[in-house]
């Protein structure tokens, strides 16, 4: 079979080149032989069946390169094990190649929603300026003086609905929390209902008798964490633990009498003093758990109270309400209920509220209404946690109960059923 024979021609410069390529660079790439160029008029043969092979020969008469190649047989290029190692190694590379790309793929998604992200944040930025604009605008637009009365008429609105909610009925109580553990098992501690918002100062008096040391803490968080504020050094003596602090003075039973004391803090000083008539004292009609409890003080809703018992209301409860001032009897009302038998008692819009032990299970079981001068028996329970009560009392202001709990200091919530006034109730 001969041998097929390609002659191209072409401009000097640019055949030298072709020819340099093609004897050097293509031979070493398909890995067949090493490249052999002849001298001018001399030819070199090499077996077709070897490779490629460049014959070179000098210029034609128009100067003109004369390059003559033999190329291997057909079937050879495609077929033999050289070839298909080239493609092998081509394939290879090109592989590499893709493999080195691949990473990139999740790099370039990423790209494209980290900048559909900054699109939309650019969006909601321009959204919030026109918002921000808008605002200022209208803020701009109305004068401080003016915003102030606006307020002011809001907070008196505000006054106005609160008034209209009356004087609620017990209806449960949750609890307790306790908010701090100290003392003896027999103590007191109290807030003023009357106080400012402003004003959380607490007042705490530990042991039923022989104590007159008051300690107050300007807050409750002090109050816990044991900030004194302030030590009272009292005139007297206390009896029990149903004390109470109103409108800034506080109320007490003098020990072995049944003397109430009105003593004012800001002053340092007793304001008022008297004698509560046939009151009895000294453990004569306390409560169940005794420590001279004869005599409570209290204060709701409506004002000051004071509960006791009487040898003329045969050792049942009397409620008698005073004047804060004078600490007079304005009004009493003699009940049923043995004061022996009654664990505690806390008044709420005027209505004694009298639970029957101190001790666990105790719930609230008798009620007396001094608005209608009626009673019932009521079955409303509650968490005696700590197994002993020796305090237990209402707070307007914060509308919760509290309570001394043998040792600890916890608060009781309530739940009152109100009634809305109208402008047309009378």
């Amino acid at each position: 079979m001969s041998l097929p024979l390609l002659k191209l021609g072409a401009v000097l410069s640019t055949m030298a080149m072709i020819s340099n390529w093609m004897s050097q660079t293509l031979p070493s790439l398909v890995g067949l032989n090493t490249t052999r160029l002849s001298t001018p008029d001399t030819l070199t043969q090499i077996s077709p069946k070897e490779g490629w092979q460049v014959y070179s020969s000098a210029q034609d008469p128009d100067g003109r390169c004369i390059c003559t190649v033999v190329a291997p047989e057909q079937n050879l290029c495609s077929r033999d094990a050289k070839s298909r190692q080239l493609r092998q190694l081509l394939e290879k590379e090109l592989k590499e190649k893709m493999d080195e790309l691949l990473p990139l793929i999740p790099v370039l998604e990423q790209y494209k929603t980290d900048a559909k992200l900054i699109t939309q944040f650019k969006e909601e930025i321009r959204n919030l300026s026109a918002v921000l604009t808008g605002i200022q605008e209208e803020i701009g637009a109305y004068d401080y003086e003016e915003l102030h009365q606006r307020v002011l008429s809001l907070e008196t609105r505000l006054r106005d609905c609160m008034k209209k909610l009356t004087c609620g009925k017990l209806m449960k109580i949750t609890g307790p929390v306790t908010i701090k553990t100290s003392g003896t098992r027999f103590g007191a501690w109290m807030t003023d209902p009357l106080a400012s918002e402003k004003n959380n100062r607490v007042w705490y008096m530990d042991s039923y008798t022989n104590n007159k040391i008051v300690r107050e803490y300007k807050s409750i968080a002090d109050f816990v964490s044991g900030a004194e504020s302030r030590t009272y050094n009292l005139p007297f003596k206390w009896a029990g633990t149903n004390h109470v602090v109103y409108n800034g003075s506080l109320y007490f039973n003098k020990y072995q009498s049944n003397i109430i004391i009105k003593y004012s803090f800001d002053m340092g000083r007793v304001l008022a003093q008297r004698s509560l008539e046939y009151a009895g004292f000294h453990n004569v009609y306390p409560y169940t758990w005794g420590g001279f409890s004869d005599i409570d003080l209290m204060a709701d809703e409506i004002g000051l109270w004071a509960v006791y018992a009487t040898n003329q209301n045969a050792g049942n409860i009397v409620i008698s309400q005073l004047n804060q001032d004078t600490l007079e009897v304005m009004k009493s009302w003699n009940t049923g209920y043995p004061k022996r038998s009654a664990g505690e008692s806390f008044m709420i819009c005027g209505t004694l509220y009298v639970t029957n032990s101190h001790l666990t299970g105790a719930k609230v079981y008798y009620s007396y209404s001094t608005k209608t001068s009626t009673y019932e028996y009521t079955d409303i329970p509650f968490h005696n946690q700590y197994f002993h009560i020796s305090m237990l009392d209402y707070n307007a202001r914060d509308r919760a109960l509290y309570a001394w709990n043998n040792g600890h200091q916890v608060l009781f919530n309530v739940t009152l059923f109100h009634i809305i006034k109208t402008e047309d109730d009378t």
